[in-house]
């Protein structure tokens, strides 16, 4: 935590998937525009069906559900990674308070590094590893073997490493880590 907060996160720590949706919601007002990045995280702790399913914010990706990538993809795009608050979690945090994000497109970066008023990634302690080569061998070791096994359920596809995302600092307050004390997601 003090690595985290030395580089400009902010971090609380819950015990239980109940917990991290209580503290996920409670950072967002209502009304907000919200978008939740493809997260195994949000979707068990039950974060994407509160923001998605006719809650009280403005979901991003309700939007994008009604568009056509053919013919909108750049206004999909712009409705993405210009909310809020964007949502979702990385696949490594190092001892010295790296977080490390992994993705076959890169499509939720753009919201992550810059794009978005307000990120909020929802991690559990199981991702937390000592150095960036600890957090690499994660991604292709563990993590992208359990995504490609969802891609081809969900996508009838595999998934790859396509690009990597490195966060070193933030300006303090744009950036929250809700850490569970507990195993969830890949």
């Amino acid at each position: 935590m003090v690595a985290l907060e030395e580089h400009g996160f902010s971090v609380e720590v819950v015990d239980d998937l109940d917990a991290a949706r209580a503290a996920t919601l409670a950072r967002i007002p209502h009304g907000a525009s919200v978008m939740t990045n493809t997260s195994v995280t949000l979707q068990e702790s039950g974060i994407e069906d509160a923001i998605n399913d006719g809650g009280p914010y403005d979901s991003a990706r309700a939007k994008l559900l009604a568009l056509d990538w053919q013919t909108q993809g750049q206004e999909m795009k712009v409705i993405a990674n210009q909310t809020d608050y964007a949502l979702g979690s990385v696949h490594a945090i190092t001892r010295d308070g790296t977080l490390v994000i992994a993705s076959a497109s890169g499509s939720q970066f753009a919201s992550y590094a810059w794009g978005a008023a307000n990120v909020i990634f929802v991690v559990g302690a199981q991702k937390l590893v000592d150095t960036l080569a600890d957090a690499h061998e994660r991604i292709y070791q563990h993590s992208l073997k359990l995504e490609d096994v969802r891609a081809q359920a969900t996508y009838g596809q595999h998934s790859s490493v396509g690009k990597v995302l490195e966060i070193h600092q933030e300006l303090p307050g744009r950036i929250h880590i809700v850490l569970i004390r507990t195993r969830v997601g890949f």
